[in-house]
């Protein structure tokens, strides 16, 4: 897909990620947050991961200029024109991401398709209050952006075939695996792994085991690459609990209810590497 133009809506760990990935196979990236520190933050965090990668040999330092050049700082969205493809990766709070979906759809007319890095939201309750809600897909990438391969591509009620078809091609030029699915609650990988992690916090909770126990038996017993526990800190407890209650009040069943010692955690803060403690203590 030659000379594709791409906006990514939130500069965190997940919106960096993309615009890294997306600029490394050629697209030319546009990056926005609404802290423009944060923006700042995710150009420093490329810099730093492409010279590392210049010093293992992977790339050339010509390359990594040519990467970062494709990169751009723009303070809103409403900067740029023109864009073929819009990734909002904000906050997983539904209301946040209709009222940002909202805005891009004012701004940007029918030939841009706006895109959500959700990870368990409805894509056709995003859509709805969009002027295009054909053009609204989901495209849920997985952390770390530059590492993981897949890319979920979920199907709204409205989206078009073409907007579809565009989408995973676009996936595929970023060196992801697009997968289809549809607009179910937490989609495939969400609604599988979320509950196990919850069920590692049940554990932990009822006292069946140490956080350590708990994580050896998943990654020794499943050759699971980290225990759920860890996973959960890497993911952030903030995010985990989020996923749940989409897929407790999406299901309406109670084996979908968060575990009451993840609510309290997330209520204290500790939500896992980000904030320096969670289930397991980390050097900020």
């Amino acid at each position: 897909m030659e000379n594709q133009r791409l906006l990514v809506v939130g500069a965190g760990q997940m919106g960096a990620g993309i615009a890294q990935t997306a600029a490394t196979q050629g697209f030319e990236v546009w990056l926005t947050d609404n802290a423009p520190e944060q923006v700042q933050k995710a150009l420093s965090g490329m810099q730093a991961r492409l010279s590392r990668a210049v010093e293992t040999g992977k790339l050339t330092a010509d390359q990594q200029r040519d990467i970062l050049s494709r990169i751009h700082a723009v303070p809103t969205a409403q900067s740029v024109s023109s864009i073929d493809l819009c990734i909002e990766a904000i906050v997983e709070a539904e209301a946040v991401k209709v009222g940002v979906f909202r805005e891009l759809g004012e701004h940007f007319g029918p030939d841009t398709i706006l895109a959500s890095n959700t990870s368990s939201i409805s894509i056709s309750r995003i859509a709805r209050d969009t002027r295009y809600p054909e053009r609204v897909i989901g495209m849920h990438f997985m952390n770390p952006v530059p590492v993981m391969r897949l890319v979920e591509v979920v199907e709204g009620a409205l989206t078009k075939s073409e907007v579809t078809q565009h989408v995973m091609a676009a996936a595929e030029a970023m060196g992801k695996v697009p997968v289809l699915v549809q607009d179910y609650p937490g989609f495939v990988s969400n609604r599988i792994l979320m509950p196990m992690i919850n069920e590692a916090i049940f554990a932990l909770q009822e006292g069946v085991a140490s956080r350590e126990a708990i994580d050896t038996v998943m990654k020794l017993g499943m050759n699971h690459p980290m225990g759920p526990l860890t996973l959960a800190d890497f993911i952030g407890l903030d995010t985990c609990l989020s996923i749940m209650e989409v897929l407790y009040q999406g299901f309406s069943d109670s084996k979908y209810r968060p575990a009451p010692l993840l609510r309290k955690m997330v209520d204290a803060g500790l939500l896992g590497r980000k904030s320096g403690q969670g289930f397991y203590h980390y050097d900020k």
